[in-house]
């Protein structure tokens, strides 16, 4: 298969993934509005769970076929250009997004950082956990992990004050019922499933073709493809004024990514997944910590903006994603 094969149906999949995720995401809100789930499950788990099914699908072929750099790289370079949206959101915000946001987000922001630099300390030391069955244990560790921190998210929302969108996101699916968006749902995510599960296949002809490492590609290139629905979610959060569920899509992402590296484990057949892949990727799993970091800051200190709408927070997120990319690379 020609590069310029690759590169049409890589942007192909990336469009059906940006077209049918915002769908996904939009019908998978109206299931958690009808069903009466509260602001956490809609943000943190309804709705990131369904943004990141990409990076689900697209980790589970990888580990299938046996490319554990493609499957790893996508997950950590999609925590990446997640932490970068919400530099992105400062940026379209007309006050500092970070002085908008709930203490919620601080929290997510913390445990996300947490887990992140697990996933570098699983794959420096993974050789020497005990492995059961063929899942290594720091996999394990890290699922776990991820369940303790939607816990803890929605306790936390149980026992504040929230200040959410619902009103507005009641009004924009007053014309849809719940059984309507359930099929909506089920059929959108056959749609995105199909597209996803292309992704580390041409990946691998892509880094083949063009002579590329499997880490780079898999952190650049496929994470910005599956990376696309929390953009696109995102952005339309925004255009409904709902700032707090657009950050709390991009915070719960990177959670429910970090969960989906057991679910990878579990598929790879080479032994334990963390033990497969290049110590590169615990450097970028700790540049995609750094980053959270900046956003806890952000929400504590809420700086100024230098000048027009750029911040320190932003600039700073910019440049440990421009970092954390140079060094894959």
């Amino acid at each position: 298969m020609s590069l310029l094969t690759i590169v049409s149906l890589f942007g192909l999949c990336a469009l059906v993934i940006v077209i049918s995720g915002a769908r996904l995401s939009y019908y998978g809100d109206v299931i958690a509005e009808r069903s009466g789930l509260g602001h956490a499950w809609v943000g943190v788990i309804a709705m990131a769970s369904v943004t990141s099914l990409p990076e689900l699908v697209t980790g589970v072929s990888a580990s299938v076929i046996n490319a554990p750099e493609i499957a790893a790289g996508d997950i950590v370079g999609s925590c990446l250009f997640n932490l970068l949206i919400l530099g992105l959101l400062d940026l379209l915000s007309p006050t500092s997004l970070f002085a908008r946001l709930r203490p919620v987000h601080t929290l997510s922001a913390a445990l996300g950082a947490l887990l992140l630099l697990g996933v570098a300390g699983g794959i420096l030391t993974a050789g020497h956990w005990p492995v059961f069955g063929w899942i290594g244990l720091p996999s394990l560790i890290l699922f776990g992990g991820y369940a303790f921190a939607v816990k803890s998210i929605v306790n936390y929302e149980r026992t504040h004050d929230q200040v959410g969108d619902d009103n507005v996101l009641a009004e924009k699916y007053a014309h849809l019922s719940l059984s309507g968006a359930v099929w909506r749902y089920v059929g959108t995510a056959v749609v995105l499933v199909a597209a996803a599960a292309n992704l580390p296949h041409l990946a691998v002809g892509f880094a083949e073709a063009t002579g590329l490492q499997e880490g780079f590609v898999g952190t650049v290139f496929v994470a910005l493809s599956t990376s696309l629905p929390e953009l696109v979610v995102s952005l339309a959060a925004v255009r409904l004024g709902a700032w707090d569920m657009a950050a709390a899509n991009v915070l719960g992402s990177n959670l429910f990514n970090v969960a989906i590296l057991a679910v990878d484990d579990a598929f790879f057949e080479g032994g334990a997944l963390l033990a497969a892949v290049s110590p590169t990727h615990a450097v970028t799993a700790v540049a995609a910590a750094a980053m959270s970091v900046i956003v806890i800051a952000g929400l504590i200190a809420r700086p100024p903006r230098l000048f027009s709408r750029v911040s320190w927070t932003m600039l700073g997120l910019l440049s440990v994603y421009g970092l954390a990319n140079w060094f894959a690379f």
